[in-house]
């Protein structure tokens, strides 16, 4: 379960005179979305829920809420990202219920392991227990370091999936609080750092070492079958956080400095059923880093990612993972409910 703050959100509706709100939510919140969607409704406010699939704060669905009338968008599940929007928008992170502070006690021996100076990172599932986290670790002798991080995030300590820069701090290792391996394994080669991730739902602990070396085995896997490859296709993302046309043109120029030919494809869903017909070797996405990983076993061709297209081309020698980055972190988001409208982002 989530905590989503309707009144607040009512509240900052009604500041800027709201009567129609398209809400957006990840898959994980969509009874959320209807619960919320009825509150509002019952307090004169014309709601409709968009049924699309949302990946996150890169991906707001503003255009949409402008084409369907709405004065703002409600968007579920996530921190605010600097972007330009179309309409005014409400960011309401989804806060865990679930209390972190067990499954730190239980897993003490390990996190010990990692020595005394630890970073700590967290998803924003998690962020407003990210300061108790670092009391209750103090107070068993560590020191704690919590990142600012760049633009991309709206917390101190926050990681995304395309973005780790609050886990680059001065410590030992770093402690990653959360569900999933792949926040923890982008930490853990964006840091290069001893990366432990403890599960605050099953209490589990695991070392993300050998998840890294199953993980970068099989990105090399990927480069060795496009190594033959003449025929590539670039692939940009339309969604707003998403979009990096520079150095999707600059992927391009490279591939063809080397002898190989290549094309942008601009996509908003990025899935290889969509490009089936196309007689490209290999792909390249140059969009969120976790479509070529997280999606890989469904492409029947070779999919990379920009700074694997430098390894493939004799540029690189280390693996790096890919991470998109912003400019320096302006803004600290209240925790519940933030609000930014058109023109406060860049």
């Amino acid at each position: 379960m989530h905590e989503v703050h309707e009144r607040e959100i009512l509240e900052k509706l009604r500041e800027i005179g709201a009567e129609r709100v398209l809400i957006q939510t990840p898959e994980g919140l969509k009874r959320e979305a209807q619960e919320l969607a009825c509150f509002l409704e019952g307090e004169g406010i014309d709601v409709i829920i968009s049924g699309d699939i949302n990946y996150g704060a890169c991906d707001p669905a503003d255009r949409e809420a402008k084409m369907l009338g709405c004065d703002a968008l409600i968007h579920l599940g996530h921190s605010y990202m600097q972007l330009h929007l179309e309409v005014p928008a409400i960011f309401v992170p989804a806060f865990a219920k679930v209390d972190v502070i067990p499954a730190l006690e239980r897993n003490l021996g390990e996190i010990r392991k990692l020595g005394r100076r630890i970073g700590l990172v967290t998803t924003v599932q998690h962020i407003h227990q990210l300061e108790r986290a670092r009391d209750f670790l103090e107070n068993h002798g560590f020191k704690v370091f919590i990142g600012e991080g760049d633009g991309r995030v709206s917390f101190r300590g926050q990681v995304l999936g395309c973005n780790f820069t609050a886990a680059y701090v001065d410590a030992d290792g770093i402690l990653f609080i959360g569900a999933g391996y792949f926040h923890p394994i982008g930490v853990a080669l964006a840091t290069k750092k001893p990366t432990l991730a403890v599960n605050p739902y099953s209490g589990d602990a695991l070392w993300m070492e050998r998840e890294v070396e199953r993980t970068i085995r099989k990105r090399w896997g990927q480069i060795a079958k496009a190594y033959n490859a003449e025929k590539f296709g670039v692939i940009i993302s339309t969604k707003k956080g998403q979009l990096r046309l520079a150095e999707a043109r600059r992927i391009v120029r490279l591939l063809r400095e080397h002898g190989r030919k290549a094309e942008l494809i601009a996509m908003n869903h990025i899935s290889y059923p969509s490009l089936e017909g196309f007689d490209f070797d290999a792909y390249v996405v140059v969009a969120c880093p976790r479509v070529p990983i997280d999606d890989v076993e469904n492409w029947r061709k070779p999919v990379l990612t920009p700074p694997e297209v430098e390894l493939l081309l004799g540029l690189r020698e280390e693996y790096k993972f890919d991470e998109i980055v912003g400019g320096k972190r302006s803004i600290n988001e209240p925790l519940g409910v933030a609000f930014h409208g058109p023109g406060n982002g860049v």
